[in-house]
């Protein structure tokens, strides 16, 4: 657990950096169009090349050094932020300058899901894979917590430009981190070697084997079908407070804030837990909860105390859902093919989630936010719920052997 703490602790100065800039982004944004498409379509942008580059990217970090493809991810994540800081600084920002660095930071994120993914594999015991993504979980959430509050406090002090030096400076340490730490190769496994050849053939490989093992099969359904209306849910949040409060800054900080705060909570208490003894439940009660009690309760509230608390419930439960899902996939699957199979799964889930995300900015035009929002969490929570009637999802981890029993 040592290197994987060190990595820890640097991924949480890195995340704050970053969320400080997308907040400030997402300001912005939002005041040079007013528009809740605008918003969505940034956060599409940022979605579509890591969804679409995925298998791609899944193939290279099954064959490259997975710590390799992590340190250059982050860099070139870096200089999308450095490229936005000096046209901003010495030229004219437009929006389009901000759909374009979403697609570059995507792209990379394409590499950097499937290489810190397959890189807990190896690190930790399959018994710590609950509790590490609690711990992930819990630094998400700890810079949504501070990142909203720091961003809305310094965006009249040191502006625009200040926020993306903060967030490099924290690049750098968070890649110091990274720099420092032995990440272990995985061990070959007769499926991997048996999986090798041609690229197109390993990038197939990914989904061929998700298509042949139900009860992954099963679960990846069910958060393709989830995910269009999670999608909902995170990305009308800003708007619904931004055109409730006049575009006050702060009440989005306290939103947002509060939600981490709930995200922190969830993670730390999966962390020392560890969750329910059978995963597969905290994926459908989590998701469902957080359906009710995060994307419904915000569609029906008013004020910003309301609107904060569907924030803290909607973000309390994500980490018993990722935790619980990306455990099973890490029991279920070789650790030598996880940067494949985790792409495949992780493009045929993205696909709906940015279909979700697109769409919610024009329905809201379309309806109003309140509506929209209701009618995801409502619809939502009735998908998880009924995943607990389905065999191949309710048993996925009992009727499946673990990958090092095959």
């Amino acid at each position: 657990m040592r290197s994987f703490t060190i990595l820890w602790l640097g991924q949480i100065l890195s995340l704050i950096g970053s969320a400080m800039t997308w907040f400030a982004f997402t300001i912005w944004a939002w005041d040079v169009t007013g528009k809740a498409s605008a918003l969505a379509t940034i956060s599409f942008f940022a979605f579509l090349p890591a969804v679409l580059f995925s298998p791609v990217a899944g193939a290279f970090v099954d064959r490259w050094n997975r710590k390799l493809v992590m340190l250059l991810s982050d860099l070139a994540t870096a200089l999308g932020t450095l490229t936005i800081f000096l046209i901003y600084t010495f030229g004219e920002l437009q929006i389009w300058h901000i759909y374009l660095v979403s697609i570059l930071a995507g792209f990379f994120t394409a590499f950097q899901y499937p290489a810190y993914a397959a890189a807990v594999t190896t690190m930790l015991s399959k018994q710590d894979y609950a509790r590490a993504e609690g711990m992930l979980g819990s630094a998400r959430a700890l810079s949504g917590i501070l990142a909203p509050v720091f961003a809305a406090a310094l965006l009249g002090v040191i502006g625009l430009s200040g926020i993306m030096l903060i967030d490099l400076a924290t690049f750098l340490f968070a890649f110091g981190t990274l720099l420092i730490v032995h990440v272990p190769n995985p061990k070959g496994s007769a499926i991997g070697l048996q999986s090798r050849g041609m690229l197109w053939e390993e990038i197939a490989f990914g989904f061929r084997y998700i298509k042949e093992q139900q009860g992954l099969r099963a679960l990846t359904v069910l958060f393709m079908s989830a995910g269009i209306f999670l999608a909902i849910g995170a990305t009308l949040m800003a708007p619904l407070v931004l055109s409730g409060t006049e575009n006050d800054e702060s009440a989005l900080a306290t939103v947002q804030s509060t939600g981490a705060i709930g995200g922190v909570a969830g993670g730390v208490l999966l962390s020392l837990w560890g969750g329910t003894k059978r995963r597969v439940l905290n994926i459908l009660i989590g998701g469902a909860a957080a359906c009710l009690l995060g994307i419904f309760w915000l569609g029906v509230s008013h004020t910003v105390l309301l609107w904060a608390v569907g924030s803290f419930f909607f973000a309390f439960f994500e980490p018993f859902v990722e935790g619980g899902n990306l455990a099973i996939w890490q029991v279920k699957v070789p650790a030598d093919v996880q940067g494949r199979v985790f792409s495949a799964r992780h493009l045929l889930v993205q696909i709906p989630y940015l279909f979700g995300i697109l769409a919610s900015g024009y329905l809201a035009e379309a309806r109003t936010i309140p509506v929209v929002l209701s009618a995801a969490g409502i619809i939502g929570a009735l998908v998880f719920g009924a995943g607990y009637f389905f065999r191949e999802v309710h048993d996925v981890e009992t009727l499946y052997p673990d990958a090092q029993e095959t």
